[in-house]
């Protein structure tokens, strides 16, 4: 019923509470130790959830699956370089539309904490910060540097303005915004910094809004983490001692509502070690007794999503995290129901009342079956055409941001300087590769160079062979005094004790090249590919499915998974779907949603496989299956973690 005028003004009065003419208010209540919304006592129930690792169409679900839990707040950190990858230009566009996920979370009855960094972590690359700061080589992030300053004062001079409106005093849903993410973890302990922060957040959010920090929950995070004028909360996952932990923050605020601003209902994946699993019971009982403080609590996450593209992060020592971002979480990748999911529903009911109606369904899976994939062409036949900037001649290797790329892959070319008739090593003396080299001797595959694992390996050939080196960016370093990550072959490469000079190097578009079609079958110049071997040099696969007839409700959505295939990057019509390494684990599946397949037209399946196509005796192969696969077992040389939920683990 359309109510116009005044008349509308009066019944949204009513169905808020507020008398008529009353002022929206979010405050925090250092006598009564709670948050007061409008007037009242109020205690958020929050759930952190990436709107840059859903596909758009799947907001509102996630969003109503939560507020069905009985949330009654959401969290969501907004990525700097999502939004600003090239400097200057900024994209808030589709998936980018933070505005519209914001009216959506409002519109569904779910307050917003709002977390626009400029630094987010985030298990995001490089911690949500634009890898074009890097230009400058020697600069401080997270710190008073001017360059970086500057940097960032025209960033929140472009958001802060954008997200104005939506504060809860304006009419809006967000009730808080945190300034910087963690800053107590970080070795900088610029307070000039997060002064300066405070002010620009001030000049432009106004006075009234509530500004917080976040950090660890020991006195050693507070102590560069917590500054006046913003309100310091501390995180904490299940199995903490919540009392000492909430003692901590009695440190830096002696009076104010309790606040666990990242509550882990599970933990992050890394490449090469075990899936994380943390069970609903440890998470429903440390729930429990935050609540039964009258605490305030965010749990992180409630749905993790997916790391399409090269979003991932990375950890140091390094170790780059998978495509899929679960995270042990209430609502699956994919947004499914679990039983955690309502585990933590049942602890919410003793505190608040549930809405009341049906939970949105976990959304079908099909499984299309296998697709048979044929061999395109190679990445060093298709040069002229991935490389729309053309080659770069150097002396010494330049690095991705010198090339002005800032992902995926580049490839490095040089001869050998010798004859090298017995097996000669080739190496990054510095650990210079960052992060993964395939390397190739006249088109033949040799060996691959690692970032902490493998430096060195033995070539041969004659002197004037063409020695290939592509290299993949597998995700920067986001947490810890590591974020300055430069990409690329970062410092010498030697054959024996000789440093490689005269190099031409290689911009890979290949993102651009796959979603215009450029990418055509060509005949291999390398050797027989029906020939066994351990090693193959880097190429595109290609194959296409048709979604049948006469099955409703299609497409839905599938996972691929790529067996006998060892690593690379797998597209979806044109679509980044993310990288791929069932040989390392423990992800072997890759969520494809629904909206990237289409009924009307084949669906096209793109694979670059960096080191051998299972295609030597039979066809190869790729299958959409209805069931995910997380937790694999693993081939690493890495330790896992034993100790969970706490920010220590990483730094």
């Amino acid at each position: 019923m359309s109510l116009p005028g005044t008349g509308s003004c009066f019944f949204l009065l009513l169905l808020v509470g507020l008398p008529l003419g009353a002022p929206r208010s979010f405050t925090v209540d250092y006598r009564d130790d709670c948050f007061r919304k409008d007037g009242e006592k109020f205690r958020y129930i929050s759930g952190s959830i990436h709107y840059n690792r859903i596909p758009r169409a799947y907001w509102k679900d996630r969003l109503l699956k939560m507020y069905m839990a009985g949330l009654n707040a959401i969290q969501t950190y907004i990525p700097w370089n999502f939004h600003e990858g090239t400097q200057g230009l900024y994209d808030f566009s589709e998936v980018r539309d933070v505005e519209y996920f914001l009216r959506l979370a409002q519109d569904i009855g779910l307050l917003v904490i709002l977390r626009p960094g400029p630094y987010i972590c985030g298990e995001w690359d490089m911690g949500g910060l634009p890898a074009w700061l890097l230009k400058k080589k020697d600069i401080v992030l997270r710190s008073s540097d001017p360059d970086y300053i500057a940097a960032v004062d025209k960033w929140m001079g472009k958001l802060l303005p954008m997200m104005k409106p939506y504060l809860y005093q304006n009419g809006g849903p967000i009730i808080a915004v945190q300034v910087e993410n963690e800053y107590g973890s970080y070795f900088a302990c610029d307070y000039n910094y997060m002064r300066h922060l405070t002010k620009l957040f001030r000049s432009y959010l106004g006075d009234e809004v509530v500004l917080f920090t976040t950090d660890g929950a020991g006195l050693g995070f507070l102590k560069c983490g917590a500054i006046q004028g913003l309100y310091a909360t501390v995180d904490f996952g299940p199995g903490s001692n919540v009392t000492a932990a909430f003692a901590t923050q009695r440190h830096a605020e002696p009076h104010g509502p309790l606040v666990n601003s990242e509550f882990y209902t599970g933990w992050l994946d890394h490449w090469g070690s075990p899936h994380a699993v943390v069970s609903s019971a440890s998470v429903a009982k440390s729930l429990n007794e935050i609540l039964l403080l009258g605490a305030n609590v965010n749990l992180y996450m409630f749905i993790g999503g997916t790391n399409f593209g090269y979003w991932n992060g990375a950890n140091t020592p390094y170790g780059p995290q998978p495509t899929s971002y679960d995270y042990n979480a209430p609502l699956s990748e994919a947004g499914d129901l679990t039983e955690k999911y309502f585990a933590i529903r049942e602890v919410i009911k003793m505190y608040r009342k549930i809405p009341e109606g049906a939970i949105p369904p976990t959304t079908p899976k099909y499984a299309y079956g296998a697709v048979t994939m044929k061999m395109l062409q190679t990445v060093s036949d298709g040069l002229e055409m991935l490389s729309l900037s053309g080659p770069v001649k150097s002396d010494q290797p330049q690095t991705f941001i010198e090339l002005n790329q800032a992902f995926g892959y580049v490839l490095y070319r040089t001869v050998l300087p010798v004859n090298c008739s017995s097996p000669t090593p080739l190496s990054s003396p510095l650990n210079g590769v960052h992060d993964r080299a395939y390397v190739s001797v006249d088109g033949v595959a040799v060996g691959i160079l690692e970032r902490n694992k493998a430096i060195t390996i033995n070539v041969t050939g004659n002197a004037g062979s063409q020695l290939d080196i592509l290299v993949e960016n597998m995700g920067r370093i986001n947490y810890g005094k590591g974020i300055n990550d430069f990409k690329g072959l970062v410092s010498k490469v030697t054959l024996g004790t000789v440093p490689l000079s005269g190099w031409t190097m290689y911009s890979l578009s290949i993102d651009y090249a796959i979603s215009q079609g450029l990418i055509g079958e060509t005949n291999p110049k390398t050797s027989d590919p029906h020939l066994p071997a351990a090693l193959s040099p880097p190429a595109f696969y290609s194959g296409s499915f048709i979604i049948p007839d006469g099955i409703p409700d299609l497409p839905q959505d599938t996972y691929i998974q790529l067996t006998n295939w060892r690593k690379g990057q797998v597209w979806i019509n044109g679509f980044n779907l993310g990288r791929y390494w069932p040989s390392r684990g423990p992800q072997l599946t890759l969520f494809v949603p629904a909206t990237l397949l289409s009924t009307d037209a084949p669906n096209n399946v793109t694979v670059l496989e960096l080191e051998a196509a299972p295609c030597s005796s039979r066809p190869c192969t790729v299958v959409f299956t209805s069931t995910p696969i997380l937790n694999a077992t693993v081939q690493s040389d890495h330790k896992q973690q034993q100790r969970l939920f706490t920010r220590v683990d990483l730094y």
